[in-house]
């Protein structure tokens, strides 16, 4: 009874959404400045565009959202025989919905709120920023010798760190990511904090600071706070008509908080529903076990990560890929350990404005795990999809994965099978 109000719940609040749809058409639906619409137009954008066409025109409500719906046939599979058997059939629908506000001219904030995620019951905000390209909300031209290249984010949102978060599912949000499951060791967080962007020509740099918080608490000692720090250097260049080519480096660095939470902070849960549950490893994301905030009494730990990633677009063809570092210690340890996630997608976009794509993507992670000293994880996905509209597109995908070096649950653990997805953003 629970799961049917909950799926009836959910198509009510498409409902809504389509109700909201029809009240705003007669208004431009992307004349916000210096903004990404989540429809095709957002493929392959990372960040928001520094340069806009669009006059402000007043305070504006932009109502959105994403629904995501997976058919799901996978099968898993230890050396001990301890899972349970799976059958072929839907998953939880997931759904967000989106707020982006034109506040005044080189001004506008953004809000996200998950109305239906695999590890929430309950509806709950995201996350949300105020952005700043300009500061003629003060008096037109005011300080444009440096607004002309500064950017400015601060809120309680999702961090810039590497270019992976571009392309993964963010709970109904799913129509940039061209697979149905995020990399492995999924690097994503929301924390409060502000970040400054600097652009001249192809060039962009980016530092910011962070309280290093998921979850606010103004107690002392509740959660100890340290600032994170984390920068982005980045080259982006069409450079003809033919050819795209972009390269960016990441740091993120964590001194001594009491949860670290880069890749832990995913609340929306798996893409790959009930494979390979027990533990903190959930099948579709790798939380690595020196980071604390995973298991019931967390430690203060210290941690450095650094992502490198080159983007190649050639006419269809198309190639991105990841190379991840990440060590750290807890206090527990007299040592510290890392992990090393490398990442290649090829995929060849073709058809009416690219609307049809097909492709692979090769994802690993190997490190030194608490428990059980050297593992690798790796996987395999292929598959394709078909841009319906600019705001719908269905998505197929055959997905391998295993596990080695492991012990328990996880010894000669492994799953594969097909996914089938269904997206509509708006």
């Amino acid at each position: 009874m629970k799961n049917q109000t909950k799926y009836i719940s959910t198509l009510l609040i498409a409902v809504m959404f389509g109700a909201f749809s029809g009240i705003s058409q007669a208004q431009e639906r992307n004349d916000i400045q210096y903004y990404v619409p989540p429809t095709k137009a957002a493929v392959n954008v990372f960040e928001a565009p520094f340069t806009t066409d669009k006059e402000f025109n007043g305070f504006q409500v932009r109502v959105g959202g994403a629904n995501t719906l997976q058919f799901q046939g996978i099968s898993h599979d230890n050396d001990a025989g301890s899972l349970p058997d799976l059958e072929n059939n839907f998953n939880l629908a997931t759904s967000n919905l989106d707020l982006d506000v034109a506040l005044a001219p080189g001004m506008r904030m953004h809000l996200r709120t998950y109305l239906s995620s695999q590890n929430h019951t309950e509806t709950y905000v995201k996350g949300g920023y105020l952005q700043i390209d300009t500061f003629d909300f003060i008096e037109e031209g005011f300080l444009s010798s440096i607004s002309d290249n500064i950017r400015i984010k601060v809120g309680h949102m999702e961090n810039n760190y590497g270019d992976n978060h571009f392309r993964r599912s963010d709970n109904g949000a799913t129509i940039t990511n061209p697979f149905v499951g995020n990399y492995i060791m999924d690097s994503f967080t929301t924390e409060v904090g502000g970040e400054v962007y600097y652009y001249t020509g192809n060039v962009f740099g980016m530092v910011g600071l962070t309280n290093g918080k998921l979850n606010q608490s103004t107690v002392e000692g509740a959660v100890n706070t340290k600032p994170s720090f984390l920068a982005k250097l980045g080259y982006d260049s069409q450079i003809n008509e033919d050819l795209r080519v972009r390269l960016t480096g990441s740091i993120f660095r964590v001194s001594q908080n009491g949860s670290i939470y880069l890749y832990s902070g995913d609340r929306a849960g798996t893409r790959y529903y009930n494979v390979i549950q027990p533990g903190n490893f959930r099948a579709g994301r790798f939380a690595p076990t020196f980071t604390p905030g995973r298991g019931s009494a967390p430690a203060a730990g210290e941690m450095t990560a650094i992502m490198i990633n080159p983007f190649v677009k050639f006419q269809g063809l198309e190639f991105y890929g990841v190379f991840e570092n990440v060590s750290g210690q807890i206090e527990t340890e007299s040592s510290s350990r890392s992990f090393t996630q490398l990442g290649a997608e090829l995929l060849y976009r073709f058809g009416m404005d690219e609307s049809f794509y097909v492709g692979g993507r090769y994802n690993t992670v190997s490190g030194e795990s608490l428990a059980d000293g050297d593992i690798d994880i790796s996987r395999i996905n292929l598959g394709g999809g078909w841009f319906m509209t600019e705001n719908v597109m269905t998505k197929l995908e055959y997905v391998n994965q295993s596990y080695d070096g492991f012990s328990g649950d996880y010894a000669g653990a492994e799953f594969s099978g097909i996914m089938l997805e269904a997206v509509i953003s708006f």
